[in-house]
């Protein structure tokens, strides 16, 4: 059956994840009932084990689903060190429901499907060898990708249940109330995990850092947690952020932020008052530099900034340019270490940042989102879950929940070494193409058609040279050509959901 972005999603596909197809982004107003944990008072009890084995043994049955957050990034020591244990324990037919999977989870992972410890996952993204050996087939259930507020709708509605949820943090208490932003390890918001700890039926905090009683501020709370171990090390701190404050040198680059830039403020959203999202990276870190010095010239302050959050970001809290940081995760060291000294930077969890089933999220109150592609096509709809080879290599993100934004801007560049980034037709439809206004590229930029009103705006700024999409498209075919077709088998490896639930796309076995 073809849902509204023309994508066909096979009938057994729909029956086995008992979903519905993609329909559009209007989500409405839906009356929603939220499920409740279970919970086993633990008065008087001791809550911290021996060691990891001892916990995992305690926990975990076999076709459990267990869950963590991906906070600690590239520095991730807990992911490993539980997994180790279940692998070696020999349980079976787990489901794994992490809020990202990340390089540093890969192998481990990999080795748990092989020996059948794992046959589900649900995450935001893959890449590298996992994201390889599951486009190859190699897990037996298709693959469940959603959006970070899509995960925290999922949790809440009972689309996930979580058993055991295994959350690292860099302190705690003997009781449980911990937090993200203080110890060796510190992390900074803990947005991701917070939908775990309170909807998970068991939660295990494992720490390098026991605090006195009681520790405060308290995310987590004793409330929600039912067991504590202590290890040597939870993360290294030196990879928790890595990569993602690199501020880029790179030409092609820095003129495709300074085009943003052009395109957010001869906008009618930049005045007083605005908010945005930018990202990592060193495209989106040159983009939140270009905004500083137009508000700076502008005399322009902002209400907000959301998401995943940088320096750069904290730096515009700190100057006055911005009035409060909404923080679901923190992208580097300076933003993780902002939070535990400024009241203005607010951890929020999941849901408050991009559940579309709530009584309102973050997002719906975004005026400007930068967000990035790996594909985009002539009707907008943007990939950033496969490469040009169709292996998974990406993550939602919050890609689809950002994009909600009044101005949602997608920076690229035109082509990729010898590969098109405008394309006819994304390999996976992750971010329809409705919830797009502006493509923007080294060459010029592209507007949805449906925004009359931003062309009006923009196209007569000097300097900003203004494409048809398929004009953008044809100029990328020129300088890399048109690649063969790729060849999938019919056999469905993973599918993508959007923010409400409903079947976006698919992704089939390549061959």
């Amino acid at each position: 059956m073809k849902n509204k972005v023309e994508r066909d999603i096979p009938d057994d596909i729909l029956k086995q994840s008992d979903s519905q197809i993609f329909r559009g982004v209007d989500y409405g107003q839906p009356t929603i009932q939220r499920v409740a944990p279970q919970v086993k008072a633990t008065t008087g009890q001791n809550k911290i084990l021996d060691s990891v084995d001892e916990v995992v043994t305690q926990t975990v049955r076999d076709g459990m689903t267990i869950s963590f957050h991906h906070h600690f990034r590239e520095g991730d020591y807990v992911f490993n060190k539980i997994m180790r244990s279940i692998i070696d324990h020999g349980y079976k037919n787990l489901t794994l429901a992490p809020s990202s999977l990340t390089n540093v989870m890969n192998d481990i992972v990999v080795e748990a499907i092989q020996k059948g410890v794992v046959t589900d996952i649900t995450s935001s993204g893959m890449r590298g060898s996992l994201g390889d050996a599951v486009s190859h087939g190699i897990l037996k259930n298709p693959v469940i990708f959603r959006s970070h507020g899509n995960r925290a709708r999922a949790i809440e509605s009972g689309d996930i249940k979580i058993d055991v949820a295994f959350l690292g943090v860099p302190n705690t208490d003997d009781m449980g109330n911990a937090n993200g932003m203080n110890g060796v390890a510190a992390f900074g918001s803990l947005g991701y995990a917070l939908i775990d700890a309170q909807y998970a039926h068991t939660l295990v905090l494992i720490t390098d850092n026991i605090k006195p009683y009681p520790n405060t501020p308290a995310s987590i709370k004793q409330t929600q947690v039912d067991y504590i171990v202590q290890v040597d090390e939870v993360g290294n701190p030196d990879k928790i952020g890595s990569g993602a404050t690199r501020f880029t040198k790179d030409p092609k680059e820095l003129k495709i932020a300074k085009t943003v830039n052009d395109v957010i403020v001869n906008s009618e959203y930049f005045k007083n008052g605005f908010s945005f999202q930018t990202g990592s990276g060193g495209a989106a870190l040159a983009v939140t530099r270009f905004l500083r010095t137009a508000m700076i010239e502008k005399n322009i302050k902002a209400a907000f900034a959301l998401g995943g959050i940088t320096k750069p970001t904290v730096d515009l809290l700190n100057e006055g340019l911005v009035a409060k940081v909404m923080d679901v995760q923190d992208f580097d060291k300076g933003a993780a270490e902002s939070m535990k000294d400024n009241p203005y930077q607010q951890e929020i969890d999941a849901s408050w940042y991009a559940d579309p089933a709530n009584k309102g999220a973050m997002v719906d109150k975004l005026d400007v989102a930068i967000l990035s592609a790996l594909e985009i096509d002539t009707k907008f709809n943007v990939n950033v879950m496969s490469g040009s080879d169709g292996i998974i290599r990406g993550a939602i993100g919050g890609h689809q929940d950002a994009a909600m934004a009044k101005l949602t801007i997608i920076s690229a560049p035109l082509v990729r070494g010898r590969i098109a980034t405008i394309v006819p037709e994304v390999t996976t439809v992750i971010t329809p193409g409705d919830s797009i206004d502006v493509i923007v590229t080294e060459v010029g930029i592209a507007i949805n058609p449906k925004r009359q009103d931003l062309m009006a705006q923009l196209k007569n700024v000097p300097g900003l040279p203004l494409y048809t999409i398929e004009a953008l498209q044809e100029k990328a075919a020129k300088i890399v050509g048109t690649p063969k077709p790729l060849q999938f088998t019919d056999r469905v490896v993973a599918v993508a959901e959007y923010r409400d639930g409903t079947l976006i796309d698919v992704i089939k076995q390549v061959k």
